[in-house]
């Protein structure tokens, strides 16, 4: 990746951090279940060896990745199906490491980052690794889904946070502040990297920290 591409794509990412800074200003009713300031946090002290061996393999695609000082226990936070029907983080995992993608229909940098996303899953979807995606517009419920099939994707979830308060409770642990916005989850659930802004997630250089995600047990 250039310089002067990562400049562009650093830029885009701090205007849909900027608009989504006055979304968020503006909503309420932030539902987590169990969230806590040091909430399982003691359980993930074990992954800081894995975020840790994750820094060498920040370059190139995925140079702007941030492996985690401290691990952060995110199996609590809820997501949403359309239909409403509401899950954990923890009960989707089933012993899969796992790419959590925010973003959003507006969001420009979205747009170009999901494709790759998509062909992430269709790769190295399976037992071992997932990507979900979690879609935080407010508005048309029936956006995200006609965002997703115009743009030819088949095989990434479509999760929702329409009260923003997944982001907001991730905003608060200093996990997300722009789409997209990118977690990496281990196996049990805790946080080891975060990258803020698009990658090219299929790339070998994402690869390399994906595979070094599911190699941890």
């Amino acid at each position: 990746m250039s310089e002067a591409t990562s400049r562009r794509r650093r830029a885009v990412f701090l205007v849909a951090a900027a608009a989504l800074a006055g979304l968020a200003a503006g909503s309420v009713g932030v539902y987590v279940s169990g969230w806590g300031a040091a909430n399982g946090n003691d359980r993930c002290e074990a992954s800081a060896d894995l975020a840790r061996s994750l820094k060498p393999l920040a370059h190139g695609e995925v140079a702007a990745l941030l492996p985690a000082d401290a691990p952060q226990d995110l199996s609590t936070l809820v997501l949403r199906q359309p239909d409403g029907t509401e899950r954990t983080l923890g009960s989707l995992l089933d012993g899969k490491a796992t790419l959590l993608n925010l973003w959003a229909t507006w969001c420009v940098p979205c747009r170009a980052e999901m494709p790759a996303l998509d062909r992430l899953q269709a790769a190295r979807g399976g037992p071992d690794f997932q990507v979900l995606t979690l879609n935080v517009d407010t508005g048309d419920p029936a956006k995200p889904a006609a965002f997703l099939a115009e743009i030819g994707t088949k095989g990434l979830p479509d999760w929702r946070d329409p009260r923003m308060a997944a982001f907001n409770a991730l905003k608060g642990r200093g996990l997300a502040f722009g789409l997209p916005t990118t977690l990496l989850i281990d196996r049990k659930g805790c946080q080891v990297a975060a990258l803020h802004g698009p990658a090219e997630w299929d790339s070998a250089d994402a690869g390399a920290v994906v595979d070094a995600v599911v190699a941890a047990r």
